[in-house]
């Protein structure tokens, strides 16, 4: 087995999601467009849309990476690093968000108590 085919071998379960990876990232930039019609949306929606250009790119990187192309591989690889990046720091943020209201409106209904 030759380098090339060892990649491939560590790539397969990537390669094999390739068709789920570009779905998700059709949807995702279908959802952020959705997102934008909306007024708070329209804050947020370049969020999923960048993400799922990211993804999309990094499944089309896939497909050269499995002809052969070593770039390619590294390419896929850095592009499913910076998706979940993305969606890492965008999870703590929407958490930090939703608990900051949360308390926001526990002390609003406290204050209402009165």
């Amino acid at each position: 087995m030759n380098a090339s085919n060892d990649a491939i071998a560590l790539l397969r379960p990537l390669l094999d999601a390739r068709m789920w990876m570009k779905l998700l990232a059709v949807l995702a930039v279908i959802d952020g467009v959705l997102m934008a019609f909306t007024p708070w949306g329209i804050l947020v929606a370049w969020l999923p849309i960048w993400l799922g250009v990211v993804l999309f790119q990094a499944a089309s990187a896939l497909d050269r990476a499995e002809a052969g192309d070593g770039a390619a591989a590294a390419q896929a690889l850095g592009r499913l690093r910076t998706f979940f990046t993305i969606a890492g720091v965008t999870a703590i943020v929407l958490l930090v968000v939703g608990a900051l209201g949360m308390l926001g409106m526990g002390l609003m209904f406290r204050g209402m108590a009165h």
